[in-house]
């Protein structure tokens, strides 16, 4: 039987495909891929969409969806991500828009990842060291506060021992998480 989340997941990842919209998936299901896997009631895609595409996307997904076509245009147009929900399933997927040099460096190095779901189809999946680093942010950007991020954090620490380290010592400057970087490889070594 097809997980709920999978089945939203692949009919997301279908549309955007025949869209020919670039994404990855990252936050947790990325994390779980490769890292501890953990139970997660949403999805987050990185894409590389523009405003003029929410409209084809929205009709794409077909009336199984929730997809507001203005508030995805104009979150788009912002930057900021963007809600879906499968109503069949009620998971809801959050859409990021790829705005940042970072987002683009994350869909050049994603690879097509089996995902930690019954029936989900094979996409385009965050890097470990890339998931690292988004979830380092997301963690920073949280406040610091977020058991859930932090051990997904560790999880990815301890589980990829063939982690590229100078690709993540590289970025972690950049985007603001060398500090909280060395202190969840110092976690990871107790």
């Amino acid at each position: 039987m097809t997980d709920p989340l999978a089945q939203g997941l692949n009919e997301l990842t279908s549309a955007l495909t025949a869209l020919g919209i670039r994404f990855l998936v990252g936050g947790s299901l990325a994390s779980s891929a490769h890292g501890i896997v953990r139970a997660t009631f949403d999805g987050d895609l990185v894409a590389l969409i523009f405003p003029p595409q929410a409209r084809l996307l929205a009709k794409a997904l077909g009336p199984g969806w929730y997809a507001e076509p203005e508030m995805m245009r104009q979150a788009i147009e912002a930057g900021r991500a963007f809600n879906l929900i499968h109503m069949g399933s009620a998971m809801k997927f959050d859409i990021f828009p790829a705005s940042t040099e970072f987002h683009e460096a994350q869909l050049e190095r994603a690879t097509a990842t089996p995902l930690q779901m019954e029936g989900a189809a094979l996409c385009p999946v965050a890097t470990p060291e890339d998931i690292l680093l988004a979830k380092l942010q997301w963690y920073r950007d949280g406040g610091e506060v977020s058991d859930r991020q932090w051990n997904d954090i560790g999880g990815l620490i301890a589980t990829n021992e063939a982690m590229d380290w100078e690709y993540v010592d590289l970025w972690a400057p950049r985007l603001h998480v060398t500090d909280l970087l060395a202190r969840a490889r110092a976690d990871a070594e107790r």
